[in-house]
């Protein structure tokens, strides 16, 4: 049977479900009692289990149930399966099973279209209303989006928004339990391998002085210069060595980091107090509020940086997300980005995008 492209998260799912029950070779022969055949009560179970870092009883608590319930649940899908989908110490859980992982992904997979089809069911009922809620770092929250998210607001006043901050870390495990609609942040692909991630604005690092200090008239910057100075910039990825330590280190020099943090805010106050040169994003300085600061250009010392907006790629996106993304990104048109949820890999995205203008953003 060929399904068309309109017709592929249905069939994906069926193909799920069927590829889950395959597993009971006796089930096209002996019929399966009713109160063992498989629930997406039990699918929700499982998925929150191993969510929950195999806790049953943390899973219980965020399914609002009890403990026994979750685990004769667990036992009864296991027994319809014929295998085990955990190894377990008494009653623990220690860890998942090579087969329990992939029936936690098929099973991940069929709650998500499940979702996308009540969404689908709310948009035809209510186009204007619903929720929408994003992940991103301080510095998006706090320098571009209040502009953005008030012609959101003003145009889609039903819709309830959702604003969650935290580093690259906390917002990919935010993506992970499904608990938000964008991300927004700048790097760290590696952490989001299943979003499609489009470009939103490109920016340079800065470095912020009080007035008077030597940096502020020694001339050109130079990493040098800077190596002589304590540092105050944001907190460093925990995925991987951050490019800043990385490029002093490449250059022989040593970074003297006396504070970091995840708020630009917060480091222009201990900049203010004299704890060392600030290192942030140029469009985190507000020529009023900081006018006790100067900003030093730093564009040929540090690599520019891309701020991209994602979503999972079997995302259902209503009418108000691509309005959102528009305003956000007004050279990513719905008509575009709906190419991009087609393409199965984010080298595809990319390719599709390689002529694409990303504007850049330096001043908030």
């Amino acid at each position: 049977m060929h399904f068309s492209a309109r017709d592929r998260p249905a069939a994906a799912c069926a193909a799920s479900i069927n590829l889950i029950s395959y597993a009971d070779a006796s089930a096209t022969t002996t019929p399966v009692p009713a109160d063992r055949r498989m629930k997406f009560q039990q699918l929700r179970y499982l998925v929150a289990v191993h969510e929950n870092g195999l806790n049953i009883t943390a899973a219980a608590r965020q399914l609002h149930t009890s403990q026994p319930g979750v685990s004769r649940q667990l036992k009864l899908l296991e027994e319809e399966l014929g295998f085990q989908l955990f190894e377990r110490e008494g009653r623990a859980l220690t860890r998942t099973t090579a087969a329990g992982e992939e029936i936690i992904s098929r099973a991940a997979s069929i709650l998500r279209e499940m979702q996308n089809i009540r969404r689908t069911s709310a948009e035809l009922r209510k186009a204007d209303g619903g929720t929408l809620s994003i992940a991103t770092t301080h510095t998006q929250a706090r320098y571009v989006l209040p502009q953005v998210i008030r012609a959101f607001r003003a145009k889609y006043p039903k819709v309830r928004l959702h604003l969650h901050q935290g580093t690259s870390e906390q917002i990919a495990e935010m993506v992970a339990r499904d608990r938000v609609d964008f991300a927004i942040a700048t790097g760290s692909e590696e952490l989001f391998p299943h979003l499609v991630r489009l470009p939103v604005y490109r920016w340079h690092r800065a470095v912020v002085v009080p007035r008077g200090h030597p940096l502020a008239s020694a001339g050109k910057l130079t990493l040098k210069k800077l190596a002589e100075y304590p540092i105050v910039t944001y907190v460093f990825s925990f995925s991987g060595r951050s490019s800043l330590p990385a490029l002093f280190e490449t250059a022989g020099l040593s970074l003297d980091v006396a504070l970091t943090a995840r708020d630009s805010d917060v480091i222009k106050t201990y900049v203010r107090v004299g704890l060392g040169v600030g290192i942030l994003a140029r469009l985190a300085m507000d020529p009023v509020v900081d006018a006790d600061l100067v900003v030093l250009d730093a564009a040929h010392l540090f690599e520019g940086h891309t701020t991209w907006i994602g979503f999972r790629r079997s995302a259902l996106l209503r009418a108000y997300m691509y309005e959102f993304i528009d305003l956000l990104a007004p050279h990513l048109p719905r008509k575009l980005v709906r190419e991009t949820e087609k393409m199965e890999t984010q080298e595809d995205v990319d390719r599709l995008l390689t002529d694409l203008k990303i504007p850049l953003k330096d001043n908030p």
